[in-house]
């Protein structure tokens, strides 16, 4: 929505010295919001009226004249090329150092165009005289210009006059983001409405004279709405004797500053009233309207239709036709039809101004291809009150320019008339609501110029039906918040029982999954839940029982995922023929496994954390340790309690991941996921090259057990000095580390800190069958330093439990 501040400021005189900046500063803080502001003047200055006196050719070029013009305070030579000026025209003069727009091509140049004296072939120039394009504007705007050439002034027009003032170009356009639900804004009125509120000044409307003559305009037309659903109010009047013209310049200046073309007065008015009201309107030829009737209903399936611009368009029984008796005049709210287009022989002409159902103008639009000025305001729901209060200021108008006779009286078919609603008084609820202490007078005084009344009888609001947006205690409370300013509202705690604040269970823990990811050197992907059956082949698994989209995207994306590699390994894949290194690529996403097939209610949709890398330091004790790492934050591993990684699985389950470098993930017994390397084959599918190994939570398994953690409770740091042990061993092959460090759990007794496995061999030093695994172990009291009695009963124990494993000490 754009409107000329020099407009609003006639209709709100009080703010006629507010600047700019004041202006839309105010205006965005009492909520309307102002998108920006065009300076229509702002490249161009020191332009006045001049009118050439004597014209004499160039010396020494046969293009250039010289001319002598008198801009009113002195007379100043100017030296040209233009081929369209003669003694005695009145032409726009830019004097020394004033600024001009740009070229005669219409070219724009920021900042303007310096405009200095200097020589033109010899002989000196004191000045410049301007295109329309020069200026700023356009042949769009002001048709009589000439095509390329300087610009004549009428003859009546007063030398050494301002021109930038002349043409209307010492004005500002702000544009402003109106929402859907303030209808009201989308009219010049409206926000002259809200500025007046803003600015605690009157709201100055223009008045409306009652227009007509002593006919009845009911005797020369009737109307009937037939679907009184799509059409909610119909007024119709009429004027006679019209006389086509040139439009008044205020209302040619008014026109242009919102980039409307003045065409003549009767089109003008149209277009003018449409800005001012926020109510389109149309006129017909009345001599083409057969049976001086008007009737509104539905078009016919497959009829066809002529509109104004020569279209012939293809309609169906959801469009709405404004119709005469014999046949359709004009597409409702949309375009009126070629068969009663208003041509310069009109006489009598019908002016419409009605009121459509929003949705279905929105709807006929898009169907028949066609969006008007006048549908994209019709579709935004408009108040059928307005329709009457347009119509009487367009024949005002009419009147006032002379160009016809109003007809008396109004044919207006109001078939359910539109009430002003009421609503209760409660300033205690919105001070509340606020978190203020304003007082029943200063509430009151911000709803004078917005033409909400009071009944203080009933303590009562009542609410003009423009305002379609105010509907209950919240929206008055907010009007109390604008105005007042949201900058001097006090901040405040929420209250009440519901208000705790925090996060939930399952966002911590997806928190610490985050944390510990990217502490680690992940970073966060995100993949499609859209799957293609084919990724079951690519991870060498039989297919599961998927659920299929019954309108998929196609067939790559035709199923929804039962597991989360396939986003995984296609990220990593993508990353790796890119020739990223060291990748390492974590998820928080869901998989969706159905409870039956077909689907008889919905999926158990499980969130799955899942972790991928590959490149440098990518094995599965790293991947081991940043899981440890996570269900260590979770709160899992409190109090000694460990999550155990198993190897023994079927040889068909998880047959993505390489035999023997895999295990699943439980934790009390029960599994919350796996780990393991990729198998070769998969990796090869994903055209990936090197090693990559992944891991996969369950978060709604993780979740249960974090639930139970409980308080974690942390033991301060002993005073005394640590005893260390180092044991070397040769072991089964078929003896994992897990069992080991089980025995040093059981068998360590209270005074075992810590362990950390620091060697592992494989080779010809060792027998066949076996490994070499060295340990070194921690041992300290928290109250006396240890005797070696102490340290050598604990690693006795433990060794006696390692001999039942077959493992034997390294000589």
């Amino acid at each position: 929505m754009k409107t000329s501040l020099t407009w609003i400021k006639d209709l709100v005189p009080g703010i006629k010295d507010v600047s700019v900046q004041e202006y839309t500063d105010r205006m965005i803080m009492s909520g309307s919001k102002v998108e920006f502001c065009t300076d229509l003047a702002k490249d161009i200055d020191k332009i006045v009226v001049g009118q050439i006196k004597e014209i004499a050719p160039h010396p020494d070029a046969d293009k250039l004249i010289v001319c002598q013009v008198d801009v009113g305070s002195e007379t100043i030579q100017i030296v040209t090329g233009a081929n369209n000026v003669h003694e005695g025209d009145k032409v726009p003069v830019v004097l020394d150092g004033g600024k001009v727009a740009g070229g005669h091509d219409g070219s724009l140049t920021e900042g303007g165009i310096k405009i200095k004296k200097g020589k033109l072939r010899g002989v000196e120039s004191f000045g410049m005289m301007c295109s329309i394009e020069e200026l700023g504007s356009t042949r769009d705007m002001f048709p009589e210009a000439p095509e390329d050439g300087i610009y004549i002034f009428p003859e009546d027009t007063e030398i050494g006059a301002d021109a930038i003032k002349l043409f209307g170009l010492d004005d500002v356009v702000v544009e402003y983001e109106i929402t859907s639900n303030r209808v009201d804004c989308f009219a010049v009125l409206g926000i002259a409405r809200e500025a007046a509120a803003t600015f605690g000044k009157e709201f100055v409307p223009p008045e409306v004279p009652e227009t007509g003559n002593s006919e009845d305009v009911n005797s020369m037309i009737s109307v009937e709405i037939k679907d009184t659903d799509l059409c909610k109010r119909y007024t119709g009047r009429i004027v006679k004797n019209i006389k086509i013209a040139e439009s008044p310049e205020w209302m040619k200046k008014r026109l242009r500053s919102h980039g409307i073309r003045p065409i003549n007065n009767m089109v003008d008015i149209t277009n003018y009233v449409m800005i001012e009201y926020g109510q389109p309107m149309h006129a017909y030829d009345l001599s083409k309207i057969a049976g001086n009737k008007i009737v509104v209903k539905r078009a016919a399936n497959g009829d066809k239709f002529v509109t104004l611009d020569g279209q012939e368009r293809t309609l169906d029984e959801t469009v709405l036709m404004i119709c005469d008796g014999e046949k359709p005049v004009g597409i409702a709210g949309i375009m009126g039809g070629e068969n009663t287009m208003i041509t310069d022989d009109v006489t009598t002409m019908l002016f419409e101004a009605a009121c459509f159902d929003g949705a279905n103008i929105r709807k006929s639009s898009k169907k028949i291809g066609l969006r008007t000025d006048a549908s994209s305001i019709f579709e935004k729901g408009l108040d059928p009150n307005n329709a009457i209060e347009a119509m009487n200021r367009a024949c005002a108008l009419v009147e006032e320019l002379g160009a016809g006779e109003v007809v008396g009286g109004v044919c207006d078919v109001y078939p359910v008339k539109k009430e002003e609603i009421t609503l209760p008084f409660e300033p205690e609820k919105y001070n509340k609501i606020l978190g203020t202490d304003l007082s029943e007078d200063q509430m009151l005084s911000y709803f004078g110029p917005l033409e909400i009344k009071y009944d203080a009888a009933k303590r009562e609001l009542i609410i003009p039906t423009f305002r379609q947006d105010l509907l209950s205690y919240a929206d008055i409370a907010e009007e109390v918040a604008r105005f007042y300013g949201y900058d001097k509202i006090p901040m405040t705690l929420p209250k009440g029982s519901s208000v705790k604040g925090g996060i939930s269970k399952k966002m911590k823990l997806e928190r610490i999954a985050r944390e510990v990811s990217e502490f680690n050197g992940f970073s966060q992907m995100m993949t499609y839940s859209f799957e293609s059956p084919k990724v079951y082949d690519k991870l060498l698994m039989k297919p599961d029982d998927a659920i299929t989209i019954s309108n998929p995207l196609g067939e790559d994306f035709s199923i929804m995922r039962t597991i989360s590699l396939n986003g995984m390994l296609t990220s990593l894949s993508t990353n790796a023929n890119r020739r990223n290194k060291d990748v390492r690529l974590y998820e928080l996403g869901n998989i969706y496994v159905p409870k039956a097939i077909p689907l008889t209610e919905l999926p158990d949709e499980r969130e799955q954390f899942t972790l991928g890398m590959y490149g440098e330091g990518a094995d599965f004790f790293t991947m081991k340790g940043v899981v440890n790492d996570f269900l260590l934050k979770a709160g899992l591993l409190d109090n000694g309690k460990k999550a155990v990684y198993t190897p023994e699985m079927a040889e068909d389950e998880r047959p993505y991941l390489h035999p023997g470098r895999k295990a699943n993930i439980l934790f009390e017994g029960e599994l919350i996921g796996f780990i393991g390397e990729v198998h070769p084959r998969v990796l090869s599918n994903y055209g990936i090259k090197q090693s990559t190994v992944i891991a996969v939570l369950d978060m709604p398994e993780v979740l249960k057990f974090s639930e139970d953690a409980g308080t974690k409770k942390y033991n301060g740091f002993s005073n005394f000095p640590a005893s260390t042990r180092d044991i070397s061993m040769v072991v089964p092959k078929d003896v994992l580390a897990g069992q080991i460090e089980d025995i040093f759990d059981k068998k360590g007794g209270a005074y075992l800190e810590r362990y950390e496995l620091f060697d592992l061999y494989e080779g010809s030093q060792i027998t066949a069958g076996f490994k070499s695994m060295a340990y070194s172990l921690v041992f300290r009291a928290k109250d006396r330093n240890l005797a070696d009695t102490d340290v050598n009963e604990a690693m006795d124990r433990i060794l006696k439990a390692l001999e039942g494993t077959g493992v034997k000490l390294r000589a």
